[in-house]
């Protein structure tokens, strides 16, 4: 990957927005592809088109970019508006979310990464205050992607750092956690949420009695169901039978690195 911005690509532009947008557009359909199924080319669409930025032109997955002048991918990520987005995530159209960051003063991209559609869910999406009435769009309501709340199996970096990853560990990455594509609803709410607990224990080895701390913060997110600590057990057994973790008996369990 080349991880300049060719400034060339946006001279006939003026304004700061539209030249990154051109730079950072023309540059992922340079030099991004497509993790799912390794295709080496991603397409743009037409301007303006109602979902997404890019398509595979071989699996036909469709991704949407992201990017900001930034070190750092950041905790929050400015989107539009919250309905929108909301219904967005909950429909089969939804995309996947490159995000890019880049120095505006070495025109370098520091960061790219992509984060499924499946790991997408409302608790995610932040509403933000509505406009004031004196607004032009009074009371309009937008939202920021809350990316301290997807697990850390659901950033997949291509580039981190200025660093290019290789393909075959991104490829792997993204299999990993493909099995989520075919949850919907509490199922997907419930293996991301305890996926998440995991990503907490701030060491590599950690115990049931661990998890069972999160008790009260899944009850709350889980109010229908009376039995968490069931729960808890039942998707970490998922998470084993996936390769995520490893089960080293007696109530302990290690986590996986890739």
């Amino acid at each position: 990957m080349n991880l300049d911005l060719n400034r060339a690509n946006a001279s006939e532009y003026k304004s700061n927005a539209q030249i990154a947008r051109v730079l950072t557009e023309r540059w992922v359909q340079l030099n991004g592809y497509c993790p799912n199924c390794g295709q080496e080319n991603i397409d743009a669409f037409e301007n303006n088109a109602p979902v997404a930025d890019f398509y595979c032109t071989s699996c036909s997955e469709q991704f949407e970019l992201k990017s900001k002048i930034a070190k750092k991918v950041g905790s929050k990520v400015v989107d539009g508006a919250y309905a929108t987005m909301i219904e967005r995530i909950q429909s089969d159209s939804n995309p996947h979310f490159f995000f890019l960051t880049y120095d505006k003063t070495s025109w370098k991209v520091n960061n790219f990464l992509i984060i499924p559609k499946h790991y997408f869910t409302p608790s995610i999406i932040e509403k933000r205050t509505p406009l004031k009435p004196t607004a032009r769009r009074a009371g309009w309501v937008g939202c920021n992607i809350n990316l301290t709340s997807i697990p850390d199996a659901g950033r997949i970096f291509l580039i981190k750092n200025s660093m290019v990853m290789d393909k075959e560990d991104v490829y792997a990455k993204w299999k990993t956690t493909s099995f989520l594509s075919q949850r919907t609803g509490e199922s997907r709410s419930w293996i991301l949420d305890v996926m998440r607990c995991v990503d907490c224990m701030p060491e590599h080895t950690f115990s049931l009695r661990d998890m069972y701390a999160f008790e009260d913060e899944l009850k709350v997110k889980h109010p229908n169901n009376h039995f968490i600590k069931d729960k808890i057990r039942q998707q970490l057994q998922v998470l084993r039978d996936k390769g995520m973790i490893t089960f080293k008996g007696r109530g302990i369990y290690e986590k996986v690195t890739t």
